[in-house]
């Protein structure tokens, strides 16, 4: 885990949802260099580690804006 990572690189996983910045769970991981599967697990493994406000749920719609955000965007 000694790479850098520009920072230009992580803003662009960043979402305003709910009012609330929230990065995916794909981009968490990938950020990481584990499957989502894997990140996923830790946490549920781990919950009283982290805060309250850790993790949510998206809804279809909010999954469906993102989806049309990320269109024809290509972010590493």
């Amino acid at each position: 885990m000694n790479d850098i990572i520009r920072i230009e690189n992580i803003t662009g996983l960043i979402f305003l949802i709910r009012g609330q910045r929230v990065m995916l769970d794909r981009d968490l991981a990938g950020l990481y260099g584990v499957e989502t599967r894997v990140l996923n697990q830790s946490v549920s493994r781990n919950i009283e580690r982290f805060p309250e406000d850790f993790m949510m749920t998206l809804t279809r719609d909010e999954i469906s804006r993102i989806s049309q955000i990320m269109t024809g965007t290509k972010f590493r």
